[in-house]
């Protein structure tokens, strides 16, 4: 018989536990240490880039080095997941604009390859994330791109001006 505070079967004198499934919490933390882990390489990254410009001389080669070890790796991870190519069918109905995150992609990495020297990692990525937020928020805003709308409110406005008064304290 289930007692009134565990609404189970009861268990056989001997029996191994019943198996619990995934811990809620586990589960909920795991994608926020995957994503603390993501900002963590990206300061990796531009450091080494910094580094490889260095011994370079060439922010452009350098930039472009980041880049084709990146399509190495993103390639070999398709075929490890046997994704399968996408038909070129589908290329005529994608917008113009889709095409264009590895612009801006480049755009990142050569930027930060000539700033994280001269600013240090620190203030590179306080700057970073202040900008992103104030694109993100912008973005939501006004729907760009097409993202639902999301109005910007008081605790938007105040979580910007803490991350402009980070990178102040930061810079310091």
């Amino acid at each position: 018989m289930a007692s009134r505070w565990c609404q189970c079967a009861p268990r056989r004198p001997g029996a191994p536990p019943p198996a619990r499934g995934p811990d809620p919490m586990l589960n909920a933390l795991f994608p926020l240490g995957l994503a603390a882990l993501a900002g963590a390489s990206i300061v990796v990254q531009q450091v080494l880039n910094a580094n490889l410009r260095a011994a370079l001389n060439s922010a452009a080669w350098s930039g472009f080095v980041s880049y084709a070890v990146g399509v190495a790796c993103m390639a070999l991870l398709a075929l490890a997941l046997r994704d399968p190519l996408p038909p070129a069918s589908l290329a005529a109905r994608i917008p113009w604009w889709a095409w264009s995150g590895g612009l801006f992609g480049a755009i990142f990495i050569g930027l930060a390859i000539v700033l994280v020297p001269q600013l240090g990692a620190a203030t590179f990525i306080g700057l970073l994330v202040t900008g992103q937020m104030l694109a993100s928020v912008a973005f939501d805003h006004f729907g760009w791109l097409g993202l639902a709308q999301r109005s910007l409110d008081l605790p938007r406005l105040l979580g910007i001006a803490l991350l402009i008064g980070g990178v102040v304290l930061i810079r310091r």
